[in-house]
């Protein structure tokens, strides 16, 4: 699989990381009911694919993810990196609550090594910047945690430029992470090009926009989720808007197909064609999928394809 390297980290990562949100199971933002075994067998595959990076948030099935992968790497004799957040623990509801004091840092640095079972962690990401006025807090622990050796690098989810040169003031940021997909375009206005001209590396998280740009998705699936899968109360997923997506990606089905490739590979390579994108982030709870994905790594896309995806983007809106 084609790599890129992570800003100006030493940190070279393949186009593709393994998205490990679902497999932390049942919490207030979950995808349902998740098989541990499942998890494992979904993680050892995409090593085995070439994926030589993981990540994973405390949050996700609060601290199940980081536990899941943590036996997965017990089994893997080629270990790949990893990269987790912090930033956001968890109530006795499961509920996620947002904390950025410095000793929760710490603390969930030191949960998260526990957890994975490993010496150190690659890239330690702040999840989200809220509350605002607590994020050089936050940074300033978190580079704490980089000078005690814990941490390689660290990242931020989710962030604004300005709230990225609050940070920068207190310890550099190697990467940031965040959403972009065909139907979630933001980055490309400014970020793109402000993380480039600084050196950031940009790992995108959703390039397939939660399960809608698989080509699998549909309005029985939908009707057929979990009852705790957070979709059911997510706007894309409801009418009308469900239906303007899945007319997208019906559109999109016939560029993929017209090149022997699937709608999932389609979507993750279009945000790979930005040479600022260093990885895309992809989700799998099952072996299949990762293995369903993994071509989209190596697939550059011709300047006719995205023009024809460009054409369509553009009456769809």
């Amino acid at each position: 699989m084609q790599m890129r390297r992570l800003g100006k980290t030493e940190l070279t990562l393949t186009t593709l990381g393994l998205g490990t949100w679902a497999i932390g199971g049942p919490w207030q933002f979950g995808w349902g009911p998740q098989d541990d075994q499942e998890s494992i067998q979904t993680i050892i595959a995409a090593v085995e694919g070439g994926v030589n990076w993981i990540d994973t948030a405390p949050i996700y099935g609060c601290g199940h993810s980081e536990a899941v992968i943590g036996r997965a790497l017990r089994e893997i004799k080629e270990k790949p990196l990893i990269a987790t957040k912090c930033g956001l623990v968890w109530n006795d509801k499961r509920e996620k609550v947002n904390c950025l004091d410095a000793a929760g840092i710490i603390r969930e640095c030191e949960d998260s090594l526990r957890r994975l079972g490993v010496e150190v962690i690659d890239l330690y990401q702040m999840h989200w910047p809220e509350p605002d006025g607590q994020i050089e807090e936050a940074w300033g622990a978190m580079a704490a945690c980089v000078r005690q050796g814990k941490v390689r690098h660290l990242g931020a989810s989710n962030v604004s430029i300005a709230q990225l040169e609050r940070l920068a003031n207190v310890h550099p940021v190697a990467a940031i992470q965040p959403p972009y997909s065909l139907l979630r375009r933001d980055i490309e206005t400014e970020m793109l090009d402000y993380c480039s001209t600084r050196g950031i590396g940009v790992v995108c998280y959703s390039p397939m926009f939660k399960g809608l740009l698989t080509g699998t998705f549909s309005t029985e699936r939908m009707q057929h989720l979990p009852p705790d899968d957070h979709r059911r109360f997510d706007p894309n997923f409801q009418e009308p808007q469900l239906e303007k997506n899945l007319k997208l990606v019906d559109a999109l089905r016939g560029i993929a197909e017209a090149r022997g490739k699937t709608v999932a590979q389609l979507a993750i390579a279009w945000t790979l064609r930005r040479p600022e994108v260093t990885s895309a982030i992809v989700g799998a709870r099952r072996p299949e999928q990762i293995q369903q994905t993994l071509p989209a790594g190596d697939w550059t896309l011709d300047e006719e394809t995205i023009r024809e995806i460009e054409a369509l983007l553009s009456t769809a809106q």
